[in-house]
């Protein structure tokens, strides 16, 4: 199992010595409370580390070099308690690496009618210090989240907690080392990418290997190993033999354990976090990674496939994104594969071959050995299941030659009206926002791939908040969205980011 990493967020108060020491002692007190308050909220995924008040240029400085330097940090929260003259904040904000939330709030929540006086508001101006604050990023070309509201109001504590897993995925994009096992799929060129300009944007390391040097590993399993893991199976999923004999069943599941093993043990020497695999190009392995690439996502590990590093790194990332996150629905690798256009009843039936994410299941998951057409080895085992309903976010990124885009795509996901009991593979069934018409057709305008990452757990916001802070190009597809205003969309964006 890959594990996350404890990572926190420092809350940075901005003020100056004009007000006088009281002043400052109170601006201190105060940001302490909202800390404590913010950490005790149950609202937040990551701890908030109170730092003491900010009022020159040197100790900015320090505190932001501090937060680069520190890897447990994961962002730093702004605030302007009074007026911080936002000149002292420049040298500071141009060597921070990090990720950078500007909370707009202030202490009180409702003015005091009664009592209010000069010293009041020069205590509690955080309407006019933090619009000197963020004047000076925004001249600095800095991409920030800014959060507004009360601190206290669960809207804010719930933005703020959207933020930091979007923070998360910024500091993990630059640890996601994948390993593609084979090539991409011949001739397809929505797969390919430039992995050079991928490491240089992403931090994504993306390495090669041929086939058999994991083979290697996978007939290396003892025996022993492999039993132990298919009664794992056996105990935890349904078993739908379907008329196969038994022995000859359980030996094919007994391949797939070894696959899972040996794959698992490879890429953990290695420290990869997502795999790629190709159907054309399976070397020694006796069937195509199918239950054993379903379970390696289900620990974590990213996967995509015919070669699709981009969708693999994708889906580890924004597994990472989603980690921890309360009643999690899941994270998956999908394809779209075949249209409902039923009037009234317009969806797309998402799939692939074998290897969808079972975390994404709803009710009971069964192992299933069938005949592939791809591949030319022997029946793989695979787990079965349809998805929860529910609305969830599609992602996909393209390399258009210039630029990498991320398109996202808000969907409404569905039971399917009947069962498909001769489909023996995982399923999901979506109709994409605002409608299949225009959500396709936006799709294909902005050229999105067939391979998704899909979460039910991350917002359009935050994948487009990520988007932001990696400096690339996104696009939204949502209940909002129009053809017109979105190919206007695209041609605006292909002067900005030529």
């Amino acid at each position: 199992m890959l594990e996350n990493k404890a990572y926190k967020f420092w809350f940075a108060t901005g003020s100056q010595d004009l007000y006088g020491d009281e002043c400052l002692k109170n601006v201190a007190e105060h940001s302490k409370i909202i800390v404590d308050a913010l950490n005790k909220s149950g609202k937040l995924p990551f701890e908030v580390v109170w730092k003491p008040t900010l009022i020159d240029q040197a100790s900015i400085r320090k505190t932001f070099n501090d937060a680069n330097n520190d890897p447990e940090c994961a962002g730093v929260i702004t605030w302007m308690h009074t007026f911080s003259p936002a000149k002292m904040w420049i040298i500071g904000l141009q060597e921070f690496k990090k990720s950078l939330c500007h909370l707009h709030t202030q202490f009180n929540e409702e003015i005091p009618y009664d009592t209010i006086d000069m010293d009041f508001m020069n205590e509690n101006q955080s309407a006019h210090g933090d619009r000197e604050y963020a004047h000076v990023v925004s001249r600095m070309g800095i991409e920030r989240k800014i959060v507004v509201g009360h601190w206290a109001n669960p809207d804010v504590q719930e933005k703020l907690g959207s933020w930091m897993r979007t923070a998360i995925g910024v500091m993990e994009s630059s640890h996601i080392r994948v390993c593609r096992v084979g090539d991409n799929m011949n001739n397809v060129a929505v797969t390919e990418g430039d992995k050079v300009e991928a490491q240089i944007k992403f931090g994504w390391e993306i390495d090669h290997y041929n086939v058999n040097d994991v083979v290697d590993y996978v007939n290396a399993v003892s025996a022993a190993d492999v039993n132990t893991l298919v009664e794992e199976y056996y105990s935890k999923y349904q078993i739908l033999l379907e008329g196969r004999d038994e022995k000859e069943f359980r030996d094919s599941v007994a391949v797939q354990a070894q696959i899972e093993l040996g794959f698992e043990k490879f890429l953990t020497e290695r420290d990869y976090h997502a795999i790629v695999t190709h159907f054309g190009m399976l070397g020694g392995l006796k069937q195509l990674p199918g239950l054993a690439m379903q379970r390696l996502m289900e620990k974590g590990y990213g996967f995509g496939a015919e070669g699709d590093w981009k969708t693999a790194a994708m889906v580890r990332l924004m597994k990472i994104m989603a980690a921890n996150t309360k009643d999690a629905k899941g994270t998956s690798f999908l394809e779209d594969y075949t249209y409902n256009l039923v009037p009234g009843k317009e969806g797309i039936l998402q799939a692939h071959m074998l290897e969808v994410c079972p975390t994404i299941a709803d009710g009971p998951i069964s192992i299933k050995v069938n005949p592939l057409s791809m591949g030319n080895r022997e029946d793989p085992a695979r787990l079965v299941f349809t998805s929860k309903v529910g609305q969830g976010t599609a992602t996909s990124l393209v390399d258009l030659g210039n630029r990498f885009r991320l398109i996202v795509n808000a969907v409404d996901c569905k039971p399917v009206e009947k069962p498909m009991p001769k489909l023996p593979v995982a399923t999901a069934f979506w109709t994409p926002q605002p409608n299949l018409e225009v959500g396709a057709t936006a799709w294909f305008l902005a050229g999105g791939a067939h391979h998704t990452a899909f979460s039910y757990d991350l917002s359009v916001e935050q994948m487009v908040d990520w988007a932001d802070a990696m400096g690339i190009e996104s696009v939204v597809i949502d209940k909002d969205t129009t053809v017109r205003g979105f190919k206007n969309e695209l041609k605006w964006n292909s002067v900005f980011y030529r």
